[in-house]
């Protein structure tokens, strides 16, 4: 099409469809199910449904706004089911126009719902919503999980009794891991719970790691009986699930320090014993640090061994840009989607989209890559950020067509080439 915008760069990743989603062109979480794409939005509220059945003319069908003071920037697709969550609208909260604030230090402690603050006035909802989406473009609310916190913050579901989420409560110092149980759809119910110790206030607990540290999960991926989950500032911990209502540790890696933190993604290739390890650059000019995704040896679960980083991209002076550069997410090789223990489709925020083969775990190579064109307008309403491109998601559909959204810049579809 004549009037893509044209990327800063590319190689390897073809432009082929862009939407700015029905003017709101700010993502986060995407999905691609059915022909249709499910992205929740950071600042332009709720979450919107875009038909890309023909990716070359994407096409929005459908908006759902958010509750009042909430958030839906996180959910997940399988069969007639879509999961969202809610919680507090973090980055429309004075506390939080500064993101170092954001990443920095407890977040129960500075939303108001650790044991160790007033309660704060509740102007959000909390928990996981559940839509029928049996007509694509038509979503309809038909469950919804309550919990008295924060709320969630990212989910994993591809399908079956159980879901598994980060969940800020009462009490607790940051989201902690929690596994819900979706045989009644329409009433998901929370079960077990598993936290690092020393981050539940509530019954006593005292942190063991310096006060700016996050320590709280992003969000596990689950294989078998294991959640691999990615702990900011904590790292990778690995939790059997052999019972889902009494999850148990089975090993903790923290390399932070001397690296920077923000584990942001840890994604099991069972085929081959290995787990990726993305790491979140979260903060401007790479003030937090040089950010890395990992390859980690699983052979023996009880010790996960770093055994490689991927290239960092430096065909331009990204962190000078402006914006995030660095790492923020993997395609996860969900059920249904394009599943490669050998090709990893990532988003490196203002360096665009990257694909790196691993066929040699230990020398990444990248393949691929396509930065988009700069953002017409910004989205994103906190001060002094940077009009600058900074891919977000990522998902690679079953023909292998790449789809990534952005904070600011819409919706890409790309054929990867290489």
């Amino acid at each position: 099409m004549s009037d893509l915008p044209t990327p800063d760069h590319a190689r390897n990743l073809k432009l082929i469809g862009h939407s700015d989603q029905g003017g709101r062109p700010d993502g986060v979480q995407l999905m691609i199910h059915r022909g249709h794409a499910y992205t929740g939005h950071m600042f332009s509220k709720g979450f919107s449904v875009i038909d890309v059945r023909d990716p070359r003319a994407p096409k929005p069908v459908a908006y759902v706004p958010a509750p009042p003071g909430t958030w839906n920037i996180h959910l997940q697709t399988h069969d007639d089911l879509l999961l969202v969550i809610n919680a507090k609208d973090m980055f429309a909260a004075a506390e939080f126009q500064d993101e170092r604030a954001y990443y920095k230090g407890a977040l129960g402690e500075k939303v108001g719902t650790a044991a160790t603050t007033q309660p704060a006035e509740r102007n959000w909802t909390a928990g996981m919503a559940v839509y029928d989406i049996s007509k694509p473009a038509e979503p309809r609310q038909i469950g919804f999980m309550p919990v008295e916190g924060g709320g969630v913050h990212r989910i994993w579901y591809t399908g079956g009794r159980w879901a598994y989420v980060s969940a800020l409560l009462d009490g607790f110092t940051d989201y902690i891991f929690m596994t819900v149980d979706m045989s009644d759809p329409t009433k998901p119910r929370a079960a077990g719970r598993y936290w690092l110790p020393g981050m539940n206030l509530a019954a006593g607990e005292k942190p063991d790691w310096p006060a700016q540290r996050r320590y709280g999960l992003h969000h596990p991926i689950i294989h078998g009986d294991t959640a691999y989950g990615a702990w900011r500032d904590a790292g990778l911990v690995m939790i059997d699930l052999a019972d889902r209502a009494d999850p148990k540790l089975i090993v903790h890696r923290n390399w932070s320090p001397p690296f920077g933190g923000g584990t942001h993604n840890c994604l099991p290739l069972p085929d081959r014993d290995l787990l990726v390890v993305l790491d979140e650059a979260v903060l401007d000019h790479q003030e937090d640090g040089v950010k890395h995704i990992w390859l980690f040896d699983i052979r023996e679960p009880s010790n996960p061994i770093s055994i490689s980083t991927f290239p960092q991209p430096d065909e331009a002076d990204y962190a000078a840009k402006g914006g995030h550069f660095g790492p923020h997410n993997v395609h996860e090789n969900r059920p249904g989607s394009f599943v490669s223990s050998e090709l990893i489709f990532s988003t490196w925020q203002n360096a665009g989209i990257r694909v790196h083969d691993i066929r040699d775990p230990f020398r990444p190579v990248e393949t691929a890559a396509l930065v988009p064109a700069t953002p017409n307008r910004l989205v994103d309403h906190r001060p002094n950020r940077a009009r600058v491109i900074q891919s977000c998601d990522i998902f690679v559909d079953a023909q292998g067509l790449v789809y990534a959204n952005d904070y600011n810049g819409g919706l890409s579809i790309m054929e990867y080439t290489g």
